[in-house]
């Protein structure tokens, strides 16, 4: 429950620093990929699946296509797009600070729970081996 507890601490933080927004492009950019990666995920991940502690659900379904394909946490990258968005709008770095917080909290999150669903799936070991965690072929 820490983590997601640090999670929507530090994103809301970065929302209420960074006000009054400035609509920027780079700002729309990063806003309209995590829009796009987040319908992705809804596409290929069913509804009840999804669980906002790091915990599996009972009774869920392990997602490897789609978006899982080729990452193992897309919505974490999808919030990371999106606050990377906020972050380019802030007058300082305060928000690139705070934007660099959120990766270690997700980072930690998604270890956490990657050691949860390979508890549960055994099969996960594999997927983790041919699936990067946040970036495609890189992390």
């Amino acid at each position: 429950m820490f983590w997601v507890a640090t999670q929507f601490l530090v994103v809301a933080v970065m929302l209420f620093w960074s006000l009054p927004w400035q609509v920027k492009i780079s700002a729309m950019l990063f806003g309209s990929a995590a829009f796009v990666l987040a319908l992705w995920v809804f596409a290929h991940n069913p509804p009840g699946n999804f669980n906002i502690r790091p915990e599996p659900k009972t009774g869920a379904l392990l997602v490897m296509s789609g978006p899982y394909r080729w990452v193992r946490h897309p919505m974490y990258v999808a919030l990371l797009l999106a606050m990377a968005g906020i972050a380019a709008e802030a007058p300082d770095n305060v928000s690139l600070g705070l934007w660099v917080i959120l990766l270690l909290v997700l980072n930690f999150k998604a270890a956490l729970e990657e050691r949860l669903l390979q508890q549960r799936w055994p099969e996960y070991a594999n997927y983790r081996t041919r699936t990067r965690r946040f970036i495609p072929l890189l992390w």
